[in-house]
């Protein structure tokens, strides 16, 4: 389905990009914000990505996946900006002071969900991101590979410490 959209586009249909719109930016921001933990700076970045799969899908090489090239690109500019970020952060040496949830506004799920929402964004951001690669977006452990670019024993480590450190904070 995706060859089909990637030759209109590249035929100069400019608007058939918006089926790689719908179908990836839910994900795309996911992983992003389990990076960056911050849903502003995910925004930019899933915007900044999808600029980067359109002006380089003449290049797209497609004994790959559309999906998996192009979450490795919003993986690589959701690492850049994180690295940017922490110079901006410490060279203003300001303090993030997390927003406390008044969870008796939530019913059980909602309160369920907020906690591993919010479990996931205590995580490190290789952690975060491949928990969302695992389990939210079903990838196998090859595709996780090709996405992050890790390897198959370091992604394994990754998963592995990943699931124990968001039981560690869920139980907390």
């Amino acid at each position: 389905m995706d060859d089909h959209y990637i030759d209109r586009v590249l035929s100069g249909d400019v608007e058939a990009f918006r089926y790689f719109l719908t179908t990836y930016k839910d994900m795309a921001f996911n992983l992003s914000v389990s990076i960056i933990k911050d849903d502003h700076y995910a925004e930019e970045v899933v915007q900044d990505a999808f600029l980067k799969a359109f002006n380089g899908l003449a290049s797209f090489n497609r004994t790959a996946k559309f999906k998996s090239w192009f979450y490795r690109i919003v993986v690589n500019e959701s690492f850049q900006r994180l690295k940017k970020i922490k110079r901006k952060a410490s060279q203003l040496k300001t303090e993030v002071i997390d927003e406390k949830i008044e969870i008796s506004n939530f019913s059980d799920d909602k309160v369920e969900v907020e906690g591993i929402n919010n479990a996931m964004k205590k995580l490190p951001s290789k952690e975060s991101l491949v928990l969302n690669l695992f389990y939210l977006e079903e990838n196998s452990l090859k595709e996780v590979v090709e996405i992050t670019g890790w390897s198959l024993a370091n992604t394994k480590v990754l998963l592995h410490r990943a699931r124990k450190n968001l039981r560690t904070i869920l139980k907390n």
